[in-house]
């Protein structure tokens, strides 16, 4: 019996000793697909990612590795890159450091995946993805938010067609971050430093663009205030400093199709929603909330008939009539649920 033939396909990962780069693209995505023994083709191959790490500090990278079974690390970044046995570089450093360093690897004729936002100027972003283009590499940008569950339930929901016509959306995303003054900042201190690649316009709106694009209509115009509500905060090292970042924004978007999309994004603003992040959308039909992993949809015939009457005491429990989504069969049980609850 004939042994399967594997592909290994070197990788080059600069920049997963931080938080996000660890858990989501090494933890998640390499380790876990080399866990389950690679990625089976149709012709019955294997394909088989090989990572190297790179970065700055050889303990973090040694220690990162060991633990996710990867042998292979390097602080040298060109020597990584001129190896013909990587094939791929992908890019979860700062923002201000992506630029040069993905330039380097389209010059070394890699393939590129790199975190968004590429760049912090649009010039610098165009410029990226145009030399890309005329190398001939595959290149792209993360757009994880995609393949949440809770918003997979959404595109099947938009799919199905159960909200009839899509009036509206509006997003909230956000939570307080701590100021480092008596509880330490749980974020790092370059996100809100303007002239380090901080804010938070250029850090979630490129989550936001792709987001709407898919799932509700491509964008026609956008109208957003950043603004910064914390003005001092203090560092890793406890030190006080300015902070130049936008840490909020507020956003509304017009689509092509007549849409309309409200977005608030905020890291000074405290949770009373069921989610970090939640998009309600609004039908003829019906209406949907959904957040990280969960969605509710409430049909139009359990939708209640409110009555606006300050001067007494509100009957309508608000929260009754939504049906929580699926995981499996998702689409023909949430229309199902929603008609059992006509009375």
């Amino acid at each position: 019996m004939s042994s399967v033939k594997v592909h290994n396909v070197g990788i080059i990962m600069n920049g997963v000793t931080g938080r996000m780069g660890t858990n989501q693209h090494l933890i998640r995505s390499i380790y876990a697909i080399r866990a389950e023994g690679g990625i089976p083709t149709t012709d019955g191959e294997i394909i088989m990612p090989d990572p190297i790490l790179v970065g700055r500090n050889l303990a973090k990278l040694q220690a990162l590795a060991k633990t996710n079974g990867i042998e292979r690390v390097t602080t040298d970044l060109d020597a990584a890159l001129a190896d013909p046995q990587n094939t791929v570089y992908f890019d979860a450093q700062v923002t201000s450091l992506r630029q040069d360093a993905v330039k380097k690897a389209v010059a070394a004729g890699k393939h590129i995946y790199c975190e968004k936002p590429t760049a912090v100027t649009t010039a610098e972003a165009l410029e990226l993805s145009q030399i890309a283009e005329k190398a001939g590499v595959k290149n792209g940008v993360v757009q994880d938010k995609l393949w949440l569950p809770g918003l997979v339930k959404l595109k099947g929901l938009v799919d199905s067609g159960f909200f009839g016509e899509i009036l509206s959306v509006r997003g909230e995303f956000g939570y307080w971050v701590f100021d480092g003054e008596n509880v330490v900042c749980q974020r790092p201190s370059w996100n809100y430093r303007k002239e380090e690649g901080g804010g938070i316009i250029s850090d979630m709106f490129c989550h936001w663009h792709y987001v709407i694009n898919s799932l509700f209509g491509e964008i026609k115009s956008i109208s957003c205030l950043g603004a910064t509500h914390i003005k001092k905060r203090r560092d890793e090292q406890g030190e006080a400093y300015d902070c130049t970042a936008d840490d909020s924004a507020y956003a509304t978007f017009e689509l092509k199709n007549g849409v309309i999309v409200q977005f608030n994004s905020s890291w000074a603003v405290r949770v009373r929603r069921d989610d970090l992040l939640t998009i309600q959308v609004d039908g003829t039909k019906g209406s949907a909330v959904a957040g990280l992993r969960d969605c509710v949809v409430q049909h139009e015939s359990v939708t209640p008939r409110p009555t606006w009457n300050p001067d007494v005491a509100g009957t309508v429990d608000y929260k009754n009539g939504w049906s929580k989504v699926p995981d499996r069969e998702m689409l023909k049980k949430c229309l199902q649920d929603s008609m059992d609850n006509v009375s």
